[in-house]
This record gives structure tokens, C-alpha cells and sequence, in this order.
């Protein structure tokens, strides 16, 4: 999809504010109501915006740490990989999984309340999940920047 200055002035601002009206985003981005909400309507369809989320404090949700957790599968076969993907699906306290190049193969976001809550997941799920060689974590000490906005070209 082409991006025009418009298209890309309403994605920059349903980033900052989901719920802003559609008469205050037109405003805006300087174009009528009717025409602003097609070119909402387009990206949705076309699958740039995903959908909407409410962004939730992890403090305040009882999570204050962020958890990096670096994994090496015992073999890379098609299936070991899809095992290990589904199952870490399935673990709610892991924010992101990445399929990594270099030493080790997965990097996992996860967030905990604690030492202790880390060793629980740590025991009965990371150690257990398909596939799994080695697991070797790093406990942020400070979040020093994070943002869900993506540059918008």
C-alpha cells in the first residue's frame, strides 16, 4: 500500500491516541470526516493497522521485570522448531519470542514479579519446553526506552 502524507499523519496519531475520535483525527490531518474514515477504513483492510489494544502498566500489573532469556535448541529441524514455537505460545508471561541468527537460536521478552516467580517459570516451563539444549537469562536492571509508536515514512 502507498502511503501518502495523509495516510501516514493518521498512523502516526491512532499511534499516540487509538480512541481519538474520528472527527478530532480529520481535524487533524485536515481532511473531512467522510474522507478520513476511508482512509482509516483502507488501512485496516489492507492490514497496516492490526487492530487496537489498550497498553496495560507491567509495574502496576504486579510484573515489574523484564526478563531476557536467550535459548539453544538441541537440533533445528522444521519440527523442532515449530514445537518449541507453538509451545512457548502457550506461556503468558513471554511479551515476544524472536527466531535468532548467531549463537543461540530464540530470544524470548518474558516479565515476572520476581526472582522467585522467574525460578517457577524458569522450572516448569522454560526448562521444558521442546528441544531445549541450553537457557540463559539476563535480568533487566531499567527499562531506558520503549515504545510501541513505529516510524511512519
Amino acid at each position: 500500500m502507498e502511503l501518502d502524507r495523509y495516510d501516514r499523519a493518521i498512523l502516526r496519531l491512532l499511534q499516540q491516541d487509538a480512541r481519538i475520535t474520528n472527527t478530532l483525527l480529520a481535524e487533524k490531518v485536515s481532511l473531512s470526516e467522510s474522507a478520513c474514515l476511508r482512509r482509516v477504513r483502507a488501512l485496516e483492510e489492507s492490514g497496516l493497522v492490526q487492530g487496537y489494544t489498550a497498553l496495560i502498566d507491567q509495574h502496576k500489573a504486579g510484573y515489574p521485570v523484564n526478563v531476557f532469556v536467550s535459548i539453544t535448541l538441541d537440533r533445528q529441524s522444521q519440527s523442532g522448531l515449530e514445537a518449541f514455537e507453538n509451545a512457548v505460545r502457550k506461556i503468558p508471561e513471554v511479551m515476544e519470542c524472536y527466531l535468532m541468527t548467531g549463537e543461540h537460536d530464540y530470544l524470548l521478552r518474558l516479565v515476572v514479579a520476581d526472582m522467585a516467580d522467574f525460578e517457577r517459570l524458569h522450572n516448569q516451563h522454560l526448562t521444558r519446553l521442546p528441544s531445549v539444549a541450553r537457557v540463559q537469562s539476563s535480568f533487566a536492571m531499567r527499562t531506558v526506552t520503549r515504545s510501541t509508536i513505529l516510524p511512519v515514512r
